[in-house]
């Protein structure tokens, strides 16, 4: 069965109906990772996008409940060159397409992902429809598509933050240290195990939480998670972690939390071309002067000043951490206050090791400001 891809600029690729059939629409965004899809399928910041693999081969290692990030895949369609027609990994328990038909994902197969990557790439990121068992002329298509909603202005952290705060404890043997409060605005699963192996007991609480829930628990710090959606609608969250600030709460924040830093300390936020998603992007630790090759899923960033300090009302800050493709903003820290962040994934789930240590970092600040 034949099926369509529709970018909002009028192009159209013509591929074949995968996964599940029917119509889809979301934000056209591309991962250049060759593996750990399934991380990228069950990771909520990837809520109401259409995922591009530019891995020509995807499916082979199928699919399993060890490596889901979330109880449930939050793309909005996705799209391969060549799925694997069988699955062949001891670790799966089930196959890529039959769990997106369950989930009812509409995908699309047999393009050319080298060229749509490249049109995205060079025209930036757009809104995009998949078509199939659909009686539509390409002009209808195109037209369908423009009227979706565009990412920039979406607030989306709250379809995918927890409705109930939970908690997530040190692994037996391992002595308790700290309380960590998780901002959960998207979160990761591996997220919470890194801080847990690491002797925190992280809450994860729902996006509405206030300033009074974080005094009554009173953590010994404040995690800021990732998550979908454009910063600039985060008003609450942003006056939340400005109050966090004024008690010199320690802070980390990744991602999209990173983004929510920025903006409580007066920067602002703006949207990439095309965004930065996989697992091996180079990014330049400006501290120590290493290189380290991190995991991203990001299409907003912070415009922060790269060539010297920034002051703001909570004191001195700098950037730490710039991206060696583009020259994006990849780290930011107070000097003058306990808060600190990345615009990528230290959990690299799927991906690279490269920046665990920040979680270690993260646990020296508040053995620090404890003392």
């Amino acid at each position: 069965m034949s099926a369509f891809l529709v970018l909002d600029d009028g192009r159209i690729f013509e591929g074949d109906s995968w996964a599940a059939t029917g119509e889809t629409f979301g934000e056209a965004v591309f991962t250049t990772g060759m593996t750990g899809y399934q991380e990228t399928l069950t990771d909520p910041s990837y809520h109401k996008q259409v995922v591009i693999m530019t891995a020509p081969h995807i499916g082979n290692t199928g699919m399993n409940k060890i490596d889901e990030e979330s109880k449930k895949i939050w793309v909005s369609g996705f799209v391969v060159r060549n799925p694997s027609p069988v699955t062949s990994n001891w670790r799966a328990t089930s196959d890529l397409e039959s769990d997106l038909i369950k989930a009812s994902v509409v995908g699309i197969s047999g393009i050319d992902t080298r060229a749509l990557t490249k049109h995205i790439r060079d025209r930036g990121a757009m809104r995009v429809g998949i078509f199939s068992k659909m009686e539509l002329t390409r002009e209808e298509m195109v037209i369908r598509v423009r009227q979706a909603p565009a990412m920039s202005g979406a607030f989306l952290s709250e379809d995918v933050s927890t409705a109930k705060p939970y908690v997530i404890s040190p692994p037996a043997g391992t002595l308790k240290e700290f309380k960590v409060a998780a901002i959960d605005l998207g979160i990761k699963a591996a997220t919470p195990r890194n801080m847990a192996a690491r002797g925190m007991e992280v809450h994860v609480l729902p996006i509405a939480t206030t300033i009074a829930d974080i005094e009554a628990l009173k953590p010994h710090g404040v995690f800021l998670s990732n998550g979908p959606g454009d910063p600039a609608t985060m008003h609450g969250v942003v006056e939340l972690v400005r109050e966090i600030l004024e008690r010199k709460i320690p802070i980390f924040g990744i991602c999209f939390g990173q983004q929510i830093l920025g903006r409580a300390l007066g920067f602002e936020t703006y949207k990439l071309q095309f965004g930065h998603r996989g697992i091996n992007q180079p990014v330049l630790n400006k501290i120590s002067g290493r290189v380290e090759i991190t995991a991203h899923n990001h299409g907003f960033a912070v415009e922060a000043p790269t060539d010297a300090r920034f002051t703001t009302v909570y004191g001195a800050g700098e950037v730490t951490h710039i991206s060696l493709n583009d020259g994006v903003v990849e780290g930011l820290r107070l000097i003058d206050r306990p808060a600190f962040s990345v615009q990528y994934h230290p959990e690299a789930a799927a991906g690279p090791h490269d920046a665990n240590y920040l979680f270690d970092d993260f646990a020296d600040l508040m053995r620090s400001a404890r003392a």
